[in-house]
């Protein structure tokens, strides 16, 4: 298949430019190697290459070798590659030397912190609707967040294509495929999560079923604070709780697996006396790991818009990770003691920051409460020490993108860019 060009592409060929080497780390099948072959002049798969693997274990400075930039894939399957490139950058002292991919964090991590000012890391996620096509990007993020006006035509997305989109996910080999394809291969890509990636990862004995059941639980809890214990009641079922000691080890393991990738709480100065909660909501890197876990199919979603509505939130924040990051923006969300809630809040160096709300529909009534609640979060703000925001914004799932007489601004998702 012809390759599609990705929002990090740009941010790989900067980091190759001021690094020696570029760690570019996502979950299975988001598009790492295709992506790092676009830059590579020279390539060794420790995944397919047996013999390359061997020679990586007895003797890494073998596999080095060929013009620069050379990818090594999966190179956690060697994990001594990690010391041989760091030695091999500072002997060489040339920037662009080599491009790491790794879908899994080994379970030694102290080694790698010798990579510091060596080898920088690049995280990949599976694509935007802008990315794959689907949507119009004629809303830059960097853009609105520098001051720019929000106005753009509808980008022409309805309920059965969001539902659609979400069950199929933005993995580059199911792009062309029909949701029920797309759903089968999802399936049995977590199956494999829970059977075979978990093991391998560090030699530790998990039940496929306990990890399966740990990953439905996630999703029928996805875009929420969900408790430990909350998890383990899930989970236990009619046996009574999991030991939440449990839970918390495989939602490790499927963290290093990138798997799942939690949105922590803002953490930033308020005026008023609300007490901020600490919990981070719990998303699958991509919603429609989500919907394979708990076997959902579009006729049960559109049978259930309430439950379809976190799945949505959950495909805004995948959206939202990935073009933040080009301006090295960090994710969060708020909600405090007071009970005020903002779903996602994009913070860039700086203090330049944004607030938003997801709603899926666009009726007066939901915009003008989920308006509301984002004005009484600026105004709650210090804003003398973490800045003005720069944007308030809905994000909704069809429609124009436009600015409200009060300043807030709406944005489908279908006209979010980078």
């Amino acid at each position: 298949m012809p390759y599609v060009r990705r929002v990090v592409d740009a941010e790989l060929s900067t980091l190759l430019r001021a690094t020696g080497a570029v760690l570019i780390e996502g979950p299975k099948a988001c598009g790492k190697t295709s992506t790092a072959l676009q830059q590579a002049a020279s390539t060794v798969r420790l995944d397919v290459d047996v013999n390359a693997r061997q020679a990586a274990m007895i003797d890494p400075g073998l596999i080095l070798q060929g013009p620069s930039p050379r990818l090594i894939d999966e190179w956690q399957l060697a994990p001594e590659v990690w010391n041989a490139v760091r030695a091999e950058v500072d002997a060489r002292g040339d920037g662009g030397q080599f491009i790491l991919t790794g879908s899994a964090v080994p379970a030694d991590d102290i080694t790698r912190h010798s990579g510091a000012l060596r080898i920088v890391r690049m995280r990949m996620r599976p694509m935007t609707l802008f990315e794959s096509s689907h949507g119009s990007g004629a809303v830059s993020l960097r853009a609105v967040l520098s001051g720019a006006p929000v106005r753009a035509a509808d980008a022409g997305l309805t309920l059965l294509d969001l539902v659609d989109l979400v069950c199929r996910g933005g993995w580059p080999q199911l792009r062309d495929r029909s949701v029920p394809d797309a759903q089968r291969a999802l399936r049995d890509y977590l199956a494999t999560v829970a059977r075979t990636d978990v093991q391998a990862l560090d030699g530790v004995a998990r039940d496929p079923a306990t990890v399966t059941a740990v990953l439905r639980s996630v999703a029928r809890n996805v875009g929420t604070e969900a408790a430990l214990t909350t998890l383990a009641r899930d989970v236990g079922g009619s046996d009574g709780p999991l030991h939440r000691t449990t839970v918390a080890m495989h939602l490790k393991a499927l963290d290093r697996l990138m798997v799942i990738e939690d949105q922590p709480a803002w953490g930033e100065h308020l005026r008023s006396s609300a007490v901020p909660r600490k919990a981070a909501k719990r998303h699958f890197v991509d919603p429609s790991l989500a919907v394979a876990a708990l076997t959902a199919d579009p006729a049960s979603l559109l049978a259930d818009l309430e439950a379809f509505g976190f799945l949505f939130e959950s495909l805004v924040v995948r959206d939202l990770r990935v073009h933040a990051q080009t301006i090295e923006g960090r994710m969060s969300h708020y909600r405090d003691s007071n009970g005020l809630e903002i779903d996602a809040i994009v913070t860039t160096p700086g203090q330049r920051w944004g607030a938003f709300e997801v709603k899926l529909g666009t009726s007066p009534a939901v915009l003008d409460a989920a308006a509301a609640n984002l004005l009484r979060f600026s105004a709650s703000v210090d804003t003398a020490r973490s800045g003005t925001p720069a944007l308030l914004a809905v994000i909704v799932g069809s429609g124009p993108a436009y600015q409200r007489p009060d300043g807030v601004d709406v944005i489908p998702i279908g006209t979010l860019g980078p």
